[in-house]
């Protein structure tokens, strides 16, 4: 059987199931009760939502106890998703406003699990600066170079690498429309902040606030130069 993107493009076109996808971008793992609140739905109906999501291969379902959790499959899903979010806000009639008013969801949020924002797209701009990475082909690769640099910040290189997922990878901003730091790095790095408590996940939203202390230390670890 060949594949056909117009299953994929319907699961994801219906728009109570788009606002059901958008608040999994965050990462995080949401029951049906939540999704539903999300898309302001019956619980009833946010179940034949998420059967068609899960068959369809968007979602996985994990379960805890009694509970289920509904999650994006992996990567790929949000990184699609971050794409469409690209091309639904593309500048119309000459307007130059992209991504979220909202300027907390600008400066720093997660993309499925790594930094973006105007901060993301900053932390990007310098480690291409300091040849941490470069690009190629559109997409970004660790230097020699940037590999004895996270090494100095404890990172396991080899660790870090797999089969299903790039090691670094660049990644559209929806509100910026620069690259920042996606992959399995980009990853690291928003959980490194996360352990050293120089951030924080904000309840129920995509924002990533950083202390006035832990955001000093953060743009003093990645050398990076940000109007804050």
């Amino acid at each position: 059987m060949e594949p056909d993107i117009s299953l994929v493009a319907g699961l994801i076109g219906d728009k109570t199931r788009s606002k059901m996808l958008m608040a999994l971008m965050g990462g995080k793992a949401l029951t049906a009760t939540e999704l539903a609140c999300e898309a302001d739905i019956s619980a009833q109906t946010a179940s034949t939502h998420l059967s068609k999501l899960t068959e369809g291969g968007l979602l996985v379902v994990r379960k805890q106890g009694r509970h289920k959790y509904f999650q994006l499959r992996d990567y790929e899903v949000a990184e699609l998703l971050e794409k469409l979010l690209n091309i639904s806000s593309a500048p119309v009639q000459g307007s130059i406003d992209t991504g979220p008013k909202d300027p907390d969801v600008r400066k720093a949020r997660i993309c499925y699990d790594h930094l973006a924002g105007s901060l993301g797209v900053a932390l990007y701009d310098s480690l291409m600066a300091e040849s941490v990475i470069i690009e190629e082909f559109q997409s970004a690769k660790l230097t020699e170079n940037g590999k004895k640099f996270f090494r100095n910040l404890g990172v396991d290189i080899g660790g870090l690498k797999n089969n299903r997922r790039p090691l670094c990878k660049s990644c559209l901003d929806w509100s910026e429309r620069r690259n920042h730091l996606a992959g399995t790095l980009g990853q690291w790095i928003l959980e490194d902040a996360f352990r050293k408590k120089w951030a924080r996940r904000r309840v129920d939203s995509r924002v990533i606030d950083f202390s006035s202390l832990g955001l000093k230390k953060f743009l003093h670890n990645y050398r990076i130069s940000f109007d804050c």
